[in-house]
């Protein structure tokens, strides 16, 4: 993938900060080592979409007939106009995870950017097989991003 990539960074969640350049780091990292990830992310714009849980759930009822609510979506983009895709992550879903799991919410709302990436790479997690390589993929995508200093500093206020 270029390193020109047009990325839409949307932040939709009344409480959260974004780090927009440290966002954009992020996939320019995955877009630089696409090779190690199916070759990477379709050329073209990508969106990134920070959203509520209820607004991911509404989402996730329109498109896919399911409205409960879940961490991320991908729409897959067309080539021909450009698009990559978009990545619709919820910040909520994210906290309340790593609030559960006792993890780092920053680390948990990365995993979902590096998922919804994935997932427009071409990986899936719908059979078991499938899922352990999205996984791996996963792992080594934030592995990738943590070496590099690269995770974003997100913030939920209160």
């Amino acid at each position: 993938m270029s390193p020109d990539r047009s990325i839409s960074i949307a932040n939709r969640h009344p409480r959260l900060k974004v780090p927009r350049k440290e966002v954009e780091r992020v996939i320019k990292l995955l877009d630089g080592s696409a090779a190690k990830f199916l070759g990477g992310c379709p050329a073209g714009e990508l969106s990134i979409v920070f959203l509520t849980d209820d607004a991911l759930a509404q989402l996730h009822a329109d498109f896919l007939n399911d409205p409960t609510p879940t961490d991320v979506i991908t729409f897959e983009g067309d080539a021909t106009m450009g698009v990559a895709g978009e990545v619709c992550v919820s910040a909520d879903r994210a906290a309340t995870y790593a609030r559960r799991r006792h993890r780092d919410f920053t680390n948990e709302l990365t995993l979902y950017l590096v998922h919804g990436w994935l997932h427009l790479a071409g990986y899936d997690d719908l059979e078991p097989a499938k899922k352990r390589r999205m996984r791996a993929a996963e792992g080594r995508a934030l592995r990738l991003l943590a070496r590099a200093g690269a995770l974003p500093l997100f913030v939920l206020r209160k």
